[in-house]
């Protein structure tokens, strides 16, 4: 089992060491353009694994994808991150050439993997992908709705004074201020939200989710890794082990929630062969109202392409 990882950055290298570290793989491949960056952050998880006994074997490679041959999953992290002042949406244009070029060597060498996208501007730059790797869909995903439901979670049990581990949610729509939260879907223990805290309480943790990204940008420069790389080791050991998973990615809707030929976030079931099935909720006006705005504004960032 052979997972390549492209973009030895933050996000990458710390994926590589998360899921190095879960012993699921026989091969990590760690691969980047900047000479000696994937092998120096190779060799350094490599040598944590005998202490957590991990049989992980971690290969740090530059810029040779003939080394990614016949991935099971390649993961994309690549692409300029964000900085102070910068929405994901200002990355467009120059990470779309990126991922048009990463996209067309990785399914060249790895033409049965699944892809991962994780570079930003997310449902945009997994739009990319799909329309460059010319493979079915169900093999091109996005991570972005596990991160964003894992940082509304967080947010809610510091509110609540809770354990994060028991409040389930999910949110739909693009990766950013447009994501669209599911107060109805939302539950402590299978104890509906609303006996906790109002929807308007609930609204304000929504736009501190909205920001959580950003925050985190103010604060160091540059944008989140650690919850990300989570968020994508989550998705990566749903396929391996062929776990049937309902997670929150972004995926190519064919008319699900009345909208087509775009990527966007929602439920869906992950398996070996990716995106099993999109799981269609029964969403209220309001809902849908906010889910069609979100999918314009990914709309009009794919236009500008």
């Amino acid at each position: 089992m052979k997972v390549t990882i492209i973009g030895a950055g933050n996000v990458g290298a710390s994926c590589a060491s998360l899921l190095a570290q879960k012993d699921i793989v026989k091969e990590i491949v760690l691969l980047d353009i900047i000479e000696k960056l994937s092998e120096g952050k190779s060799l350094d998880i490599s040598q944590m694994l005998p202490m957590i006994k991990s049989n992980t074997e971690v290969f740090g490679i530059t810029n040779d994808y003939s080394k990614s041959k016949n991935s099971e999953i390649i993961i994309i992290t690549c692409g300029i991150p964000r900085k102070p002042g910068m929405s994901r949406d200002d990355l467009i244009k120059t990470n779309a050439e990126i991922i048009r070029s990463v996209t067309k060597k990785s399914i060249f060498f790895s033409p049965k993997a699944k892809l991962i996208i994780v570079s930003n501007p997310l449902d945009v730059m997994a739009y990319v992908s799909y329309m460059t790797a010319k493979v079915d869909s169900s093999r091109i995903i996005g991570m972005a709705g596990i991160l964003d439901s894992t940082r509304y979670r967080f947010f809610l049990s510091k509110k609540l004074n809770i354990s994060p581990i028991d409040i389930q949610s999910l949110l739909l729509g693009g990766h950013g201020d447009t994501m669209v939260p599911l107060y109805r879907y939302t539950s402590v223990s299978g104890i509906p939200i609303k006996e906790f805290l109002s929807e308007e309480e609930n609204n304000a943790i929504i736009e501190k989710t909205k920001k959580g990204g950003e925050e985190i940008v103010n604060l160091l420069g540059t944008s989140a890794w650690m919850a990300p790389s989570a968020s994508v080791v989550k998705m990566v050991e749903a396929i391996l082990k062929d776990s049937k998973r309902i997670l929150p990615c972004s995926a190519f809707l064919r008319g699900q929630y009345g909208l087509k030929d775009i990527y966007l976030g929602v439920p869906v079931i992950l398996g070996k062969s990716g995106i099993e099935k999109i799981v269609e909720l029964q969403l209220n006006q309001k809902e849908n109202n906010l889910l069609k705005k979100s999918a314009n504004h990914v709309r009009s960032m794919i236009k500008k392409l």
